[in-house]
């Protein structure tokens, strides 16, 4: 699905039925879930009032599938959210999530970008595929929330752009390897 300016609009009718506009269908959890995994932003709307119910709906959500065993949250982190509600530490919050998904989304994309580099598998058919999903993985992951913190992030300056000579023949060796061992299979 191609990504818009706008966000796709969602009504929310008395019956608590979810309509999309852009396709005039009545939609479900799940699929708003998909719009958001394909990258789409989702408003959704309560037609009689018009009060913005995006953030409940997210919520039931992520409810719904920590409800089903697919635990991303630790007790620990929904354990401090609660207490944040009730803290001055709900002031820093949010900026704190946010930039920690920054940094996870950074690192991740930091780290395949070093495998292609040094990697020659790269070449081999389905690696594109296997970096796709995990950036599409990742984005639903973050949830958008990377896009929100656009300042340097912590000792990101610090960081060498090249690894290490002996290191890196090292890596390629065990590379050679694996791939040795793989064409053999």
């Amino acid at each position: 699905m191609a990504k818009t300016a706008e966000p796709l609009l969602i009504k929310r009718y008395a019956s608590r039925r979810l309509y999309n506009t852009e396709t005039s269908d009545y939609v479900t959890l799940e699929d708003i879930a998909g719009f958001i995994r394909e990258g789409r932003e989702v408003k959704i709307v309560d037609l009689k009032s018009g009060d913005d119910l995006t953030r409940q709906y997210l919520l039931q959500i992520i409810a719904e599938h920590e409800s089903r065993g697919e635990n991303v949250l630790p007790l620990a982190v929904l354990t401090d959210l609660v207490r944040s509600y009730q803290t001055q530490a709900r002031s820093v919050v949010p900026d704190f999530l946010a930039m920690s998904f920054e940094m996870l989304k950074d690192g991740q994309s930091k780290m395949v970008e070093n495998m292609a580099a040094i990697n020659p598998m790269v070449n081999m058919p389905g690696f594109e595929t296997m970096r796709a999903q995990q950036e599409a993985f990742f984005k639903a992951m973050t949830g958008g929330l990377g896009n929100q913190w656009s300042g340097p992030l912590p000792d990101e300056e610090d960081e060498p752009d090249t690894v290490p000579a002996e290191e890196l023949d090292e890596i390629k060796k065990q590379l050679a390897e694996l791939q040795s061992k793989l064409s053999k299979m």
